[in-house]
């Protein structure tokens, strides 16, 4: 059946919205073939499923949220948009094709996997206590990370979320830094945050924190502690050494889950301290209960020069 929904904006230049030459509003249309879109001035018109125009009317409000804020849209933030791995939901929870890559329902949407890789992330995070998740930027590596345990917390499997990254500048600068201990490790924990925001309204986001059942911690601050119940992500892990990778792993208590993410060509620690992620990656493979999986540019949900930044630095490596 058939619907129709009008989008009307105010103190924005339609240009800014729609690209020059209706370039940004060309792309949405070739997503979205099946819904007629017409643009008049500072007023957008749709007709078609229910299904789609959630999906549009989401994709509008992050245009226009992008707008007021920064006052420029770019064709990379439409790119980024109209690749997102999200999915409609209905009324009742029903939701269109592809039902089996969904990870969890957010907000309005069901966050899904999008790519082979990051369908491998899943099913080995439903088969094993401690995924470790390698590949190259633009993988969507964090994002399914956090789904995966957004919807382990809904479907009340484990009672928290524990994020951790690494805060290579850190040690005793971290403590000059203004705030808090989130407002110093802010920075680092920054895109795990973001993916939070996809998935949980701020008011849910900011409670969940403060009563501790999402904690933010830096690596270095796990030391000493049994997390039970709980699910952990390791972001960045490239860039833990040997022993951080060892104590964070260690941590794992009863009834507890781990994803650690990283990639092994963006190592930002002292030539002379090696990767802890390269260094699990050489072990623990074939230990029962811990997966891998290698993620690749295949995999890249990113800006389509991502791909060919990733190729052309390959070729570099090769020929160096």
């Amino acid at each position: 059946m058939t619907k129709e929904k009008t989008i009307e904006f105010e103190g924005i230049e339609p240009v800014i919205i729609f690209g020059p030459h209706d370039n940004y509003l060309k792309q949405i249309r070739a997503e979205f073939p099946d819904v007629r879109i017409t643009a008049r001035g500072n007023t957008i018109h749709m007709a078609g499923s229910d299904l789609d125009l959630a999906s549009l009317e989401k994709i509008f409000a992050e245009i226009l949220s992008l707008a007021q804020q920064h006052g420029e849209v770019l064709e990379n933030d439409i790119r980024t948009l109209l690749s997102l791995a999200v999915t409609p939901t209905l009324p009742g929870g029903k939701t269109g094709t592809q039902e089996a890559d969904i990870i969890v329902t957010a907000k309005d949407y069901a966050v899904r996997a999008k790519t082979n890789g990051q369908r491998n992330m899943v099913s080995e995070a439903r088969s094993n206590d401690i995924v470790f998740a390698i590949g190259p930027a633009g993988t969507g590596k964090t994002y399914t990370a956090v789904a995966i345990a957004v919807a382990a917390w809904k479907a009340r499997k484990v009672k928290r979320i524990v994020l951790a990254r690494p805060a290579v500048e850190a040690g005793e600068s971290l403590g000059f830094l203004p705030g808090d201990l989130a407002q110093k490790i802010d920075p680092y924990l920054r895109p795990l945050y973001d993916a939070l925001q996809d998935m949980l309204t701020a008011e849910k986001l900011r409670t969940l924190t403060e009563q501790r059942i999402i904690e933010i911690v830096p690596l270095a601050y796990m030391r000493g502690r049994t997390l039970n119940n709980s699910f952990i992500i390791l972001d960045e892990a490239q860039n833990a050494s040997n022993k951080q990778m060892k104590m964070c792993l260690t941590r794992l208590g009863m009834n507890s889950k781990a994803i650690v993410t990283g990639d092994v060509t963006q190592i930002d620690l002292p030539r002379e301290v090696p990767s802890g992620l390269m260094h699990a990656r050489d072990i623990l493979q074939g230990i029962r209960g811990i997966g891998f999986v290698f993620l690749d540019k295949s995999d890249v949900v990113r800006h389509k020069l991502v791909r060919d930044i990733i190729n052309a630095y390959e070729k570099d490596e090769k020929t160096s």
